[in-house]
């Protein structure tokens, strides 16, 4: 029997909840972070690495694997599960944002988005129902809703169009998801609205009818101040259904995610940490290491000795260093593996702060420590 897709609430310190989101290829511990694997692979690591750092889900991008290899062919070589070697679950985004900033020419209408590659200048065609039909064939474990993602800042009618525009795709994504999908998957709307507070309230109540199994906030951290995306948080999540997952797109950096599990958010994805590891940045307990910098030249010490992972435990910030100045490949390698592993240990960390009561004293003590060591740099 397949094991049906839920949400376990365990524990909440203020609005700082725990819990686990169970789904047919496994639980994922939430509060969480999802690597982001755009191309059917986490850059510069190995699934087994990734795994081995406490990851349970993982992201795959929508539009990337439409373009290359291509959805079917990933359907008729046994899935995206297969096609990368990974057993836990995947959450695909619907393609919407990177259609709106990659593709290079795009026209957008009731129907959907028709958009040429990025790639070739192939010409192709998304709408709900399409866009669902490629996550269906990749066999995603959570899916997410087309949606159209507006560049902030952008005016109330603007936002407020694309606002609605995203309600009634959001309605056909659901009832496509419905007729395609496999038992056990499910389907997150996505609130828009801007910076606007009532747009969002309208956005969230409209997907809360909707039932979906999940909600994610879309829209944010993309370029507005860090208190005004807090507010924006704080405005949507009470009109979120309390025993569903919230999922914050996009999202970001340690201090983003304190401040925002805080607010009552369970799942997040940000590309920064591989891409931080690919130009050289470590992301440690005492916040970034920039690697390239020559006063780590004759230092024999480790990343960070506080985290349990092989790069920041066995290789000098020395050795690091020359890999970095030297752009070897293995540089990337390890700096993004160490930084994967550090996510996950802070996301453990808050995990057991929220189980024992503390998680204010978590963050402030975490939040404290990253900007020591930031002012030193």
């Amino acid at each position: 029997m397949t094991q049906p897709f839920a949400f376990n609430l365990k524990a909440t310190d203020g609005t700082a909840r725990l819990g686990e989101v169970v789904t047919p290829r496994g639980t994922i511990r939430t509060p969480a972070f999802m690597p982001v694997g755009t191309a059917a692979t986490v850059k510069a690591m190995f699934t087994e690495h990734v795994k081995a750092t406490g990851t349970d889900i993982l992201l795959g991008n929508t539009y990337h694997l439409m373009l290359r290899p291509g959805a079917e062919r990933v359907a008729r070589l046994g899935g995206l599960h297969k096609f990368m070697r990974w057993d836990g679950p995947i959450l695909t985004d619907s393609g919407g944002f990177q259609v709106m900033s990659l593709s290079k020419l795009r026209t957008l209408s009731e129907k959907g988005v028709v958009f040429q590659s990025h790639i070739d200048g192939s010409r192709h065609e998304m709408s709900p129902e399409r866009s669902i039909e490629i996550q269906c064939l990749l066999g995603s474990d959570i899916q997410m809703q087309l949606d159209e993602c507006v560049a902030l800042p952008a005016s109330r009618a603007e936002t407020e169009r694309a606002m609605e525009l995203s309600l009634r795709w959001a309605e056909r994504s659901r009832t496509a998801f419905k007729a395609m999908s496999q038992p056990g998957a499910a389907m997150f709307g996505i609130v828009q609205g801007g910076t606007e507070p009532d747009l969002r309230h309208r956005s969230a109540r409209a997907l809360a009818a909707m039932d979906c199994e999940g909600y994610s906030i879309g829209g944010l951290a993309v370029g507005e101040p860090q208190e005004v995306m807090l507010d924006t948080i704080s405005a949507t999540v009470p009109d979120l259904p309390a025993g569903k997952p919230r999922y914050l797109m996009g999202v970001g950096t340690p201090q983003d995610i304190l401040l925002s599990v805080e607010r009552g958010i369970d799942m997040f994805d940000c590309v920064m940490p591989t891409r931080a590891g690919r130009h050289g940045l470590a992301y440690t307990w005492d916040g970034k290491l920039n690697m390239k910098n020559a006063a780590h030249a004759d230092d024999p010490r480790p990343i960070d000795p506080l985290l349990d992972a092989p790069p920041a435990r066995d290789y000098s910030r020395a050795y690091l260093h020359h890999l970095v100045r030297s752009e070897e490949l293995l540089a990337g390698m390890l700096l993004t593996w160490n930084n994967v592993a550090f996510y996950q240990a802070l996301m453990a960390g808050i995990r057991a702060s929220i189980a024992q009561g503390r998680f204010q004293q978590f963050k402030n003590e975490t939040l404290a420590r990253m900007a020591v060591k930031a002012k030193s740099e």
